[in-house]
């Protein structure tokens, strides 16, 4: 039996909000073309920084200091407690065109993924329709950045790896390969690479970007294809869903009991769409099961 959730909007105004995380007490995020980390409470919301390229995915490491993915520039930034902006990672050379989402391990291990080919140059015309098909589908590598910045692993033949998961014991990545319509599975070694690909739940016209983790195991995920995220078991069983006023694009658990699933969506993820727009939002739902393991 599956569950169904509606949400209500929270808030209004962001170009293309991505990589929300739950973090001190705040919902933080990218907003791509603000160029800005935001946060934002019950009732306001705080530009925490502010860059000159365009900001992704966000975690942050045991001192404070948060990583955030320069997205055209294929950088992780390290952003100090006290504003100090420097390089933690260069991923050149391992990024398909843009740079994109990361999870940060308990230890600072990050594991970060890329787009693989020019998205919006693909989907023009009837290009979307080939891009249904994985066989048509540019691979890129899945980067495994050690503590120090240096790269590590690079796990290769992934399709636009998205938004990732660490289990709560750190031995589980779950990856959400978008172009492959899949969510795949690794373990974590002690040192943080991976082994034990294995495909974690298959779709067909389910194309999951932003993911979070819940303390039963499951994957909420934001179906960019769509308006709606769905709750989904390994093996693929969809348990629930939530859905949304236009389409999603990352969802997170947080709220003080970790049961309100955030969801940034936004008309379009095509960037001449949305770039001189405010028409993205953050939508709430509560659902049953609270939040676990990381981001």
């Amino acid at each position: 039996m599956t569950t169904n959730y509606d949400t209500q909007v929270h808030w209004r105004g962001l170009s293309f909000g991505e990589a929300p995380r739950w973090h001190d007490g705040r919902l933080w995020y990218s907003d791509f073309y603000r160029r800005s980390v935001c946060s934002l409470d019950a009732d306001a919301e705080r530009v925490e920084h502010r860059f000159d390229d365009q900001p992704s995915g966000l975690g942050w490491l045991r001192d404070g200091t948060l990583l955030v993915v320069s997205m055209a520039a294929h950088q992780v930034l390290a952003v100090r407690t006290d504003g100090d902006v420097r390089v933690h990672a260069e991923l050149a050379g391992h990024c398909g065109h843009l740079a994109n989402d990361i999870v940060v391990a308990e230890d600072g291990t990050a594991y970060v993924g890329s787009f693989g080919f020019d998205l919006d140059e693909a989907a023009k015309g009837d290009g979307i329709f080939e891009l249904v098909n994985p066989a048509n589908v540019p691979s890129t590598e899945l980067c495994v950045v050690a503590p120090d910045g240096s790269i590590r692993q690079t796990v290769p033949e992934m399709l636009f790896p998205n938004g990732s998961v660490l289990s709560g014991d750190g031995a589980t990545l779950i990856v959400a390969e978008t172009f492959g319509q899949r969510l795949t599975a690794f373990d974590v070694a002690a040192d943080g690479t991976l082994s034990g690909r294995r495909v974690f739940a298959q779709f067909e016209y389910v194309f999951p970007d932003g993911i979070c983790l819940d303390e039963a195991g499951q994957v909420w995920l934001a179906n960019g294809a769509s308006p709606q995220c769905l709750r989904v078991a390994e093996g693929g069983e969809v348990t629930a869903t939530v859905t949304t006023t236009q389409p999603a694009y990352a969802c997170m658990l947080g709220g003080d009991t970790g049961r309100d699933l955030h969801v940034m969506t936004a008309p379009s993820s095509t960037a001449e769409v949305v770039r001189d727009r405010r028409d993205g939002q953050i939508e709430v739902a509560r659902v049953e099961v609270a939040r676990a393991g990381r981001p």
